[in-house]
């Protein structure tokens, strides 16, 4: 007899069917798991064993051969356990067939007890999709599980559970929808806490504005990392759409928790100067995604830039410009989001004090120019605002005077993200995505700007990259001030804004 129980499996970030096979036959016993698994999977036939023993079944002692369809796809983890376990009992005859308008996953313990799998909510995501009417799971996926709308949730602690509620004897409550709480006070560190600095944060509220790219360059104490932490604070507020994304790779990335669930805010993600380009891109033997793919709809924050690896830094490069990754390996290709705003930070030179006022710079120009190089012209081209930060002055640190708090900046971000709405539709969410035909609709400038944006080109030997950012970050002061066209005045901040395209003296 063949059995067959209907579960879920994962492709990058999105779910697909995975059909759970179990045939008994004669012979000597065996237990045979095919269908590309991993090792993970191979081991449930440990873990199904004792869970159907000490659940009050007696194990079949014939040959076994359980097929995960499609074949030619590999499996991977503990979340076929269940199906596996549901599979084996139809065909021994301890039970009824499972509804073939249901799917289930889930981990067991030897005592039959589930656990979490990772990967809950886009699975739950592509079963809707596929029209499935109702999921099984472990309780501790339900709240993920429970954010994806037309499936029913069914959690249970044990598989039991459900075998009592299949059979009728004891009906499972499904899962209710769960409402995520609105983004409060104190879930960000706020930009009050910031004393001076107020052109960087000018710059910062700019980047904010039109999702633009930004290197902070200053010396050491000048509260680079400080203002970095603080942009989430002053993004827009997630929607939904954008919270699911973002708990989806999360989730693959087996980095979700009730404790880290929801997302109040936009993460912000900030890796060690150490990572490899594999963790910052996502892969390895089994792909998950990078730090890139973690800060989707949010903030990647690199401190001490020319310190990363070199071919790390020059992965970033397509996933900046397409707004995704795509990993290639032997047994397929997958592609995960990153759309990322890039924030960076690092010293001017590599003592930390090139054109400070009164302290001494140790650097040579020779010292100073191969310290700048270790971050690549192509990388820079991409960086829309480089920004220049001095130190803070004692007056501003020993100042009582009100700051300017988060919640002011993110509603003037908010009014400037609205208008590019308003002008493109959802097409474009902001400023630095957009193409060249939406450059020519909305950022067409009079003879006083161009004029200003010709002599910058040229004294400043401006990239045909570098001139399209230059106006896509003038076209966000424009919305900021609420201006309907690009004038001079809008030009000049801009150009300021390419610090580091400037020749070293």
């Amino acid at each position: 007899m063949v059995s067959k129980v209907r579960s879920m499996g994962l492709l990058g970030v999105s779910g697909y069917e995975v059909s759970v096979e179990c045939f008994l036959s004669g012979g000597l016993p065996a237990f045979d798991v095919v269908g590309l698994p991993d090792a993970a999977v191979r081991e449930a036939r440990e873990r199904v064993r004792a869970a159907a023993k000490t659940g009050g079944f007696q194990f079949p002692m014939r040959r076994i051969t359980v097929n995960l369809a499609p074949a030619d796809t590999r499996k991977e983890g503990a979340l076929y356990d269940l199906p596996i376990l549901l599979g084996l009992l139809n065909a021994h005859g301890d039970i009824p067939a499972p509804p073939t308008d249901s799917v289930f996953l889930g981990e067991l313990s030897l005592e039959g007890v589930l656990r979490p799998v990772y990967g809950a909510l886009p699975m739950t995501l592509g079963a809707a999709r596929l029209g499935v009417k109702r999921i099984y799971l472990p309780k501790g996926n339900a709240k993920e599980a429970s954010l994806a709308d037309g499936i029913e949730i069914y959690p249970a602690s044990h598989y039991r559970e459900i075998l009592d509620h299949l059979s009728g004897k004891a009906k499972l409550q499904p899962a209710t929808p769960w409402q995520p709480p609105t983004a409060g006070a104190g879930m960000a560190p706020d930009f009050s806490e910031v004393r001076g600095q107020e052109s960087v944060k000018r710059a910062l509220e700019i980047a904010a504005a039109g999702g633009h790219n930004i290197l902070m360059s200053g010396p050491p104490g000048a509260g680079k990392s400080m203002l970095a932490r603080r942009i989430p604070g002053i993004l827009p507020a997630m929607t939904r759409e954008e919270m699911l994304q973002c708990i989806e790779i999360h989730s693959v990335a087996c980095l979700l928790g009730d404790n880290r669930l929801p997302f109040f805010t936009r993460p912000f993600r900030a890796p060690h100067h150490t990572i490899s380009p594999v963790g910052l891109s996502g892969g390895g033997a089994m792909p998950r995604p990078g730090e890139i793919s973690l800060a989707h709809n949010g903030v990647l924050f690199l401190d001490e830039l020319p310190e990363y690896d070199r071919t790390a830094l020059e992965a970033l490069r397509q996933p900046m410009e397409d707004g995704a990754v795509t990993i290639a390996r032997v047994a397929g290709t997958l592609t995960y989001p990153a759309m990322f705003m890039l924030v960076c930070a690092m010293n001017p030179c590599r003592c930390g004090w090139y054109g400070h006022p009164s302290r001494h710079c140790r650097c040579d120009a020779r010292s100073l120019a191969s310290y700048r190089s270790r971050v690549s012209g192509p990388l820079l081209d991409r960086i829309d605002i480089q920004v220049d930060i001095p130190s803070v002055d004692f007056e501003s640190l020993s100042g009582k005077y009100p700051a300017e708090p988060s919640s002011a900046v993110q509603a003037r971000v908010e009014a400037a993200r609205d208008r590019q709405r308003r002008r493109f539709g959802d097409n474009t969410l902001c400023n630095a995505r957009l193409s060249p035909a939406q450059m020519d609709a909305c950022c067409e400038l009079d003879a006083r700007a161009k004029r200003l944006l010709k002599e910058a080109f040229e004294r400043l030997e401006l990239t045909a990259r570098a001139y399209g950012r230059v106006l896509r970050v003038a076209r966000s002061i424009a919305d900021l001030e609420g201006a309907e066209h690009i004038e001079a005045a809008h030009i000049a901040e801009a150009v300021q804004y390419r610090s580091l395209d400037r020749k070293i003296p």
